[in-house]
């Protein structure tokens, strides 16, 4: 196995970066960080959290275009579909801050007296994330992992990390202490492996394939270790003869070629009432004909 990444632009085939594929080692050193981390960050405030990660979500606001670039350049997403992702990670970002000094217990009426539930953080969660939609992503991992008081160790896709690693950088530019978000580049059966099998990671939220999701579920069963797992599958249109006909077949090419159909929800199947069969496929025959491949990096590429 190769000990780095040689990662190039799709679209050019441009070496846009080198990096070292992480190890074992490496794993376990960045879930040393988060767990040396895990104390402090989760003594912080709510309100003080809060008005960190709002912090962060402005200074993602204010490299949207840098972070635009970077991935359309490292995953080949059209630039105009990069920047609606990076502006979406400044808001899921101020969304989970907004949800800090909300997320409360229970007190619960009981024979005698009351029941007090409250949560606590985990510690550290492991998370990873897949290469077609990379910063946000990692976005709605990470918000809702840093809000509650978590320490974080990201694995991204090792052939799109560089928005994730960017996004580190951009923590810690905001005033994220060390250690709380740590990004290991690697494979997963090395690195994803790892978080999995590691003890002191207490909860692992993965998104890819059906197939690997069921490796980690067992992976997480030996250590009875929570698991969120978001897979892959593809959905259907599903057009009735009563529906808008024009607005439908208008709608059904962005729904499978957007993102160059690089989309785990892409309704990569049309489902049509047969009366209306041949009409909406000369419909949609001319909408689809109006996508062109172009530059990713140019705004009227879709």
């Amino acid at each position: 196995m190769s000990d780095s990444f040689v990662l190039r632009n799709p679209a050019t085939e441009e070496v846009i970066a080198t990096l070292p594929a992480a190890t074992t080692d490496d794993v376990d050193r960045a879930v040393a960080r988060a767990s040396a981390a895990s104390s402090a960050w989760r003594s912080v405030a709510p309100a003080d959290r809060a008005r960190l990660m709002r912090r962060f979500a402005d200074t993602v606001a204010a490299h949207v275009d840098e972070l635009a670039a970077l991935e359309t350049a490292n995953m080949g997403m059209p630039v105009g579909n990069s920047r609606w992702c990076a502006n979406a990670v400044a808001d899921v970002l101020h969304y989970f801050a907004g949800a800090i000094d909300k997320h409360t217990g229970s007190t619960i009426p009981v024979a005698g007296g009351v029941d007090v539930t409250f949560h606590e953080p985990l510690g550290v969660v492991g998370l990873i994330t897949p290469w077609n939609f990379p910063m946000l992503m990692a976005s709605w991992k990470l918000g809702p992992a840093l809000a509650t008081g978590n320490t974080v160790v990201i694995k991204p896709s090792e052939l799109t990390p560089l928005t994730t690693i960017r996004l580190a950088e951009l923590a810690l530019e905001a005033g994220i202490p060390e250690g709380v978000l740590n990004v290991v580049v690697g494979t997963g059966p090395v690195a994803g492996w790892r978080l999995v099998e590691h003890p002191d990671v207490r909860k692992i939220a993965f998104t890819g394939s059906t197939a690997v999701g069921k490796r980690l579920m067992a992976g997480c069963a030996d250590q009875v270790k929570r698991l969120t797992l978001e897979l892959g599958g593809k959905s259907a249109n599903i057009v009735f003869a009563d529906a808008d006909l024009e607005a439908a077949a208008a709608a059904a090419p962005g729904a499978v070629f957007d993102n160059s159909g690089q989309d785990c929800c892409a309704r990569s199947r049309v489902l049509v009432q047969r009366e209306v069969f041949d009409r909406f496929v000369e419909l949609f025959a001319t909408a689809t004909a109006a996508w062109k491949v172009g530059d990713p990096t140019d705004s009227a590429t879709a």
